[in-house]
C-alpha cells in the first residue's frame, strides 16, 4: 500500500483499504480506470469510519441524536448562498481579487477573507455556512468544543452570525487542551500523519469505560491534561475514580453486614440525626448540603470537573470516618443516623457518578 505524500499513515487505513479490496474483489478494481476507483474507496472508506466512529463514541457512553456532514454544506451550495446573504447585507467587500467579512465591525481585530482570490471558500467560509445552518434550525443554544489552537475563530464566527443578524450569545465556544498521555512515567508520542497513535478505543481497552471517562473529566477543558495511563490502570486509592467507586461499594459491604447482624434499616422517617454530633459527621453533613449548588454551578458553568472534584472530596472523607468511627455495633439510635448519613452520601455518589456517565459499583 502506497501512501499519498503528507497522507495520514494510521494502520486502520490499511485495515479498512484491504477490507474494501477483498470485497469488491481485485479484479474489479483493476478493472476500474484511477479516478472511478479512488472514488470507491473514498466513499466506502468514508462510510467504514463514520461507523467505527459511531460504534466508539457508543463504547465510551456518548451518542449524538443527529450526525451532520461537512459535505452537506458543500453540495446543498450552502457556502457560496452564505457567502451570498452577507454581500446583501453589506457585510463583505472584495480587495486584492478575494472576498473580505467585516468582521472588524462586531470586535474582530482584522477583517477575514472568505473566498480566496483563486474562488476558492476559506475554513472560515464552511464554519459560517454551518453556523448559519445550526441558526436556521431555530437552536436556543449551541455549544461548540473546539481545539485551543482554534481560539481565533470564535471571535470571527460570532461576527458573522452578528452580521446576519443573529444573536452571536447563543453560541457558546468551548476551548479544549490538548491531553498528553503518560506511560511508565514516560510521555507516549503520538503523530497522526506518522500512524503513531492510541485510539479510543485501545485507551478504552487498557483502563476500562470509567477510568477513561473520570480522567478526561477530572481537569476543566482549559487545564493541560496529562493522562496517566498506570494510574488509570490501577486499583488503588491513588486512582481517583477507584477511590469513589470504592466508597460506594465499601457503604454496600456495610449495609450487608446491617443485614447479615438482622437489623432493621432504610426507612429514616423517624431517626433521630441530632445524634450526629461528632466533627467529622458534621463535616460530612456539610458536604452533603453543598451538593445541589455543585451540580447548579457545574451545568452553568459547563464544568464537570467540578463534580468530579466533589465526589473525590466527598469519598475521601467518607474514608476517613469510616477509618476513625464505628458505624455499626453502637447505640442504636446513633447507629441508625450513622446508617442514615452513610445512605446519603451512597446516593450523592451514584448520582454524581451518573451525572458523569461513571458506573457506581456496590462490590469491588
Amino acid at each position: 500500500l502506497v501512501f499519498p505524500e503528507n497522507g495520514y499513515r494510521g494502520p486502520d487505513i490499511i485495515e479498512t483499504a484491504k477490507a474494501i479490496a477483498e470485497r469488491e474483489g481485485f479484479d474489479t478494481l483493476n478493472a476500474m480506470n484511477e479516478a472511478d476507483r479512488v472514488a470507491l474507496f473514498k466513499e466506502e472508506g468514508l462510510k467504514e469510519k463514520l461507523a467505527r466512529l459511531e460504534e466508539t463514541l457508543s463504547n465510551f457512553r456518548v451518542t449524538f441524536d443527529n450526525w451532520f456532514s461537512e459535505r452537506s454544506v458543500h453540495e446543498a451550495d450552502e457556502i457560496h448562498h452564505s457567502v451570498e446573504a452577507l454581500k446583501a447585507l453589506g457585510k463583505v467587500y472584495e480587495k486584492d481579487g478575494a472576498l473580505w467579512l467585516k468582521s472588524t465591525d462586531y470586535g474582530d481585530d482584522k477583517d477575514r477573507v472568505v473566498i480566496r482570490d483563486n474562488g476558492v471558500p476559506t475554513y472560515l467560509a464552511a464554519d459560517i455556512a454551518y453556523h448559519r445552518n445550526k441558526y436556521d434550525r431555530g437552536f436556543k443554544e449551541m455549544i461548540d468544543i473546539w481545539g485551543a489552537d482554534h481560539h481565533g475563530y470564535v471571535c470571527r464566527v460570532k461576527a458573522a452570525m452578528a452580521a446576519f443578524g443573529y444573536d452571536p450569545d447563543k453560541l457558546t465556544v468551548l476551548l479544549l487542551q490538548m491531553v498528553a498521555l503518560f506511560r511508565d512515567g514516560q510521555l507516549v508520542k503520538l503523530s497522526k500523519r506518522s500512524g503513531d497513535s492510541v485510539t479510543l478505543d485501545e485507551l478504552i481497552e487498557e483502563v476500562g469505560v470509567d477510568a477513561s471517562r473520570y480522567f478526561f473529566l477530572m481537569r476543566s477543558l482549559d487545564s493541560q491534561l496529562d493522562f496517566d495511563i498506570n494510574l488509570a490502570k490501577s486499583r488503588s486509592n491513588d486512582n481517583p475514580v477507584y477511590y469513589i467507586q470504592y466508597a460506594h461499594a465499601r457503604i454496600h459491604s456495610i449495609y450487608n453486614q446491617v443485614r447479615e447482624a438482622g437489623i432493621a434499616f432504610g426507612d429514616y422517617s423517624e431517626t433521630d440525626f441530632t445524634a450526629l454530633t461528632s466533627e467529622m459527621e458534621l463535616e460530612l453533613i456539610k458536604k452533603l448540603a453543598e451538593y445541589p449548588e455543585e451540580v447548579v454551578q457545574s451545568a452553568e458553568h459547563r464544568a464537570p470537573h467540578r463534580i468530579a472534584r466533589y465526589l473525590y472530596d466527598l469519598a475521601s472523607m467518607f474514608h476517613s470516618f469510616y477509618r476513625q468511627g464505628r458505624i455499626i455495633g453502637v447505640d442504636p439510635a446513633l447507629q441508625q443516623a450513622r446508617l442514615g448519613l452513610i445512605t446519603a452520601i451512597a446516593l450523592v455518589l451514584r448520582q454524581g457518578l451518573g451525572i458523569l456517565g461513571i458506573s457506581a459499583p456496590e462490590k469491588m
